[in-house]
């Protein structure tokens, strides 16, 4: 095991093919410490280099909607009526303070994600 630091492209390159190698070896075994902790370097090279922001409060809503088999109907009593859902949901309309509120607990989202700014059409 010869573990150095990730700082480069080529240096992530060549970890994630070591990571392809030693992925499935025994636990236990000084391969999988090396597993261990060659995965713990690729991911803070990866959060620092290949960051994935979060979706806008729109695509989080629209997101957990599909993941939990949401219609738009069914965001009614969160959003108000019909026709509201159908505005918010094209960003034809702002979310207020208190959807927010209520899409954060009935969704289980962050209220600081869906606070955040989006464009309206």
């Amino acid at each position: 095991m010869d573990l150095k630091p990730i700082k480069t492209e080529n240096d992530y390159r060549l970890a994630l093919k070591r990571l392809g190698k030693i992925f499935d070896v025994k636990l236990g075994t000084p391969e999988s410490d090396e597993l261990d902790i060659l995965g713990l370097m690729v991911d803070d090279y990866e959060n620092k280099h290949y960051p994935i922001e979060s979706p806008d409060p729109i695509e989080a809503i629209k997101i957990r909607m599909e993941e939990m088999n949401l219609k738009q109907v069914d965001l009614i009593p969160e959003i108000g009526g019909k026709s509201r859902v159908s505005e918010i949901l094209n960003r034809k309309r702002r979310l207020t303070v208190e959807m927010i509120r209520k899409l954060a607990t009935r969704l289980n989202l962050s209220a600081s994600l869906l606070i955040k700014d989006y464009r309206l059409a």
